[in-house]
């Protein structure tokens, strides 16, 4: 009787230690930062063009917001009135937040410098129908701008805007088009982005696929482990402007004043995590360990670094990296170059994300990071030691670099 006694209390005790472990983590999770979205689509167009793709872009960036822990308020195919109704919620629930993030899909258009979003029921006959028919975007970035650290904004809209032209002929409004205007930042917090679907006065294209061209690179980029968001915003530039043939290219505003990564996964962190599953029962066929119980599993953060793996570039040549000797990266930038060389050069990329170029361009590595043979030795093991270590940041000199690094640590720091 004890003995059954004191197995239902270790029962208890073992589940009560779980559950206080796990309302830490929440807590843990919760504090460690906060992050609040307003996703807004429009493709249902009552007095213009519909859209075939702003509400599935729309709908499709909240899921992904979400699974990056963002509180999410959307709004799809909304009226003026509804629009706002979004809005205001929105504004009292971002206040205080770490990261406000805006994302519009559909119908936009610029008059005298200033951006507006367009409602599903938005008639354009006059300069009066802007305030009362259109939503500005300076409303909605004052309404995120409210005791937060970072903003993010994303804006596919620049599609051809027949309104625009109706304004532009019918009302006399100076500067009215279809392309959206340059959106100032203002200083506070740690900073803002704000990143356009096209360059500033031109238009964007919708996309015959599920998503628009620049919706379909952000929802693959904007969630890549270990990525800053600058990086996946060049990223996106990049895909943009490769599956348009050149067509559009992507517009980004940054002053951010510290590292921005909405998927940061701990490369050090063990890689089993939770319970293992009891073993099965002597004689049973067929049972399988199922890893932890109530979450993924080592699977799921094996397959993690097995992806990173996957992204890490491999070196032009197999041979031994010695310190004064010449390297073919793969890399035209540094090619032909030895580690001792490319310490004394210029850096290549910013040593810390969003410094102004005249701070660090045509300065010297060596003179920033004090690099010398020991240091770098020191670097390198850790390179070596944690392979996929190398895309965590970008590097002065490039990933490759790091790589060589790390090839060199490993032969010794020769």
């Amino acid at each position: 009787m004890r003995s059954h006694l004191i197995a239902r209390c270790g029962g208890f005790f073992r589940a009560a230690g779980l559950a206080a472990l796990a309302l830490l983590l929440t807590l843990t999770i919760a504090n460690a930062e906060r992050r609040v979205a307003l996703v807004l689509g429009n493709s249902q167009y009552q007095h213009a063009v519909p859209l075939t793709n702003p509400v599935r872009d729309a709908q499709a960036m909240a899921e992904r917001l979400k699974k990056l822990d963002f509180e999410v308020v959307s709004g799809f195919d909304q009226t003026k009135s509804q629009t706002q109704a979004t809005i205001a919620q929105f504004a009292k629930q971002v206040r205080g937040a770490d990261i406000a993030l805006f994302f519009y899909a559909g119908h936009g258009l610029q008059a005298s410098g200033k951006n507006y979003l367009l409602p599903v029921d938005a008639a354009l006959e006059d300069e009066t129908s802007l305030d009362f028919e259109a939503v500005s975007v300076d409303f909605v970035l004052r309404q995120m701008s409210r005791e937060t650290s970072i903003r993010l904004v994303f804006l596919d809209a620049c599609r051809d805007n027949p309104l625009a032209e109706v304004l532009a002929k019918t009302a006399g409004v100076s500067g009215a088009s279809s392309g959206l205007a340059e959106i100032p930042i203002e200083n506070g917090g740690a900073g803002t982005l704000v990143a356009f679907a096209a360059s500033p006065n031109q238009l964007a294209y919708d996309g015959s696929g599920e998503h628009s061209p620049f919706t379909a690179a952000l929802l693959q980029r904007i969630g890549e482990s270990n990525v800053s968001i600058t990086e996946a915003m060049n990223r996106v530039t990049s895909d943009v402007f490769k599956a348009t043939a050149g067509k559009q290219r992507p517009w980004i505003n940054v002053s951010l004043t510290t590292e921005v990564v909405l998927h940061r996964i701990d490369l050090n962190a063990p890689l089993i995590v939770g319970e293992a599953s009891p073993l099965p029962a002597e004689g049973a066929s067929g049972a399988r360990n199922t890893g932890a119980a109530g979450g993924s599993g080592q699977g799921d953060d094996q397959l993690a670094l097995d992806v990173l793996r996957q992204k890490i570039p491999r070196l032009a040549s197999d041979a031994p990296i010695l310190f004064d000797h010449p390297i073919d990266f793969g890399d035209p930038a540094i090619d032909g170059k030895s580690i001792a060389q490319l310490i004394k050069g210029k850096p290549l990329f910013s040593p810390v994300e969003g410094l102004d170029k005249s701070v660090w361009e045509g300065k010297h590595c060596d003179g920033c990071h004090e690099w010398n043979e020991a240091r770098l030795c020191d670097q390198a093991k850790n390179f070596a030691a944690n392979d996929v270590s190398v895309l965590r940041l970008q590097h002065p000199l490039g990933t490759r670099f790091k790589v060589a690094l790390a090839k060199w640590a490993q032969g010794g720091c020769k």
